[in-house]
């Protein structure tokens, strides 16, 4: 099928965050802050691991430097738009820009699901197997972690979109939110989506709650180690094992919330998407390296 044989609308409203004129200077105003925040965190990580040479050769530095990556990306497909539209009254967006967010929004968001597992993975090697941590997890199967990331969030995002730009959009085209979220989008369409709505839909929660799951297994396997293991090294494995605990609570919390009840809108889901989207890649910075003395020890010399 051709879009042009179905899409008479070209562009969306979208409806923001809110309507108080106060608000929205208000938001301005700090949401910027927040934007110029992330990139420069985020940069000054990825740029340290680069710089440092025992950190790009660390498996773990090297993953975290691609999650910054991501973290930059999954708060630019959507962020500026956001802050350029509280000065607008009118809230616009092309066709194919929303589509753009959607692909972007699950290609960045899939990748970084896949990128956390790859990173508690290398957690359970280095903590459960140390004596073969530098066999497990050799610079090829880094590589290979990352590639399998981004590969299987381009193959997520795709098969999002490819449905999504092929239905009938010839009527409403008001989205409450402010960015083209894909339950919002599809219900748009001038026909019957229940049921593709739930495969494109399940098709997320599937991605997010295997990963998630994951997750919990690798943890909890790591909480059992430590706990068996000398007070010093112990300490150690529960301080950086938390902080990868506290990324992935506040990253998959709101994802799973949002794609459990994908038809059920509540006011909650603009807030759970701006703290996805914004907060979680600007508390990822944060959490990294105040709670890690080698990566603040590398910034200080960095900054020398």
């Amino acid at each position: 099928m051709h879009m042009q044989n179905y899409s008479l609308v070209s562009e969306f409203v979208l409806h923001g965050l809110c309507t108080s004129r106060h608000l929205q200077n208000f938001f301005f105003i700090f949401f910027v802050g927040i934007y110029v925040a992330i990139m420069l965190g985020n940069l000054l990580i990825l740029v340290t691991v680069i710089s440092d040479p025992l950190l790009h050769s660390s498996p773990m530095y090297f993953l975290l430097g691609n999650l910054s990556f991501l973290d930059m990306w999954l708060a630019s497909f959507a962020t500026p738009k956001m802050i350029r539209d509280f000065l607008s009254d009118r809230k616009l967006i092309s066709f194919g820009g929303c589509m753009a967010q959607i692909f972007f929004l699950h290609f960045t968001g899939g990748a970084e699901m896949v990128l956390l597992v790859s990173m508690a993975y290398d957690r359970y090697v280095a903590i459960c197997k140390p004596l073969h941590y530098m066999t497990l997890m050799s610079w090829q199967t880094c590589i290979r972690l990352v590639l399998a990331s981004w590969v299987t969030g381009f193959l997520h995002s795709i098969s999002q979109v490819a449905f999504t730009v092929n239905l009938p959009y010839c009527g409403p085209n008001e989205v409450d939110s402010f960015f083209c979220d894909l339950p919002l989008v599809i219900k748009l369409a001038c026909m019957d989506t229940y049921v593709l709505g739930i495969i494109m839909i399940s098709d997320s929660g599937l991605l997010s709650l295997s990963c998630f799951l994951l997750l919990l297994i690798s943890y909890t396997v790591i909480l059992l180690t430590v706990r068996q293991r000398a007070a010093g090294s112990a300490s150690k494995a529960l301080s950086t094992c938390s902080a990868h605990i506290m990324v992935v609570t506040l990253f998959f919390g709101p994802c799973i919330f949002i794609y459990m009840w994908p038809f059920s809108r509540f006011s909650v889901d603009k807030l759970l998407s701006v703290f996805y989207i914004i907060f979680t890649p600007l508390l990822n910075p944060i959490i990294y390296t105040l709670r890690n003395e080698e990566m603040k020890a590398a910034m200080k010399k960095l900054q020398n």
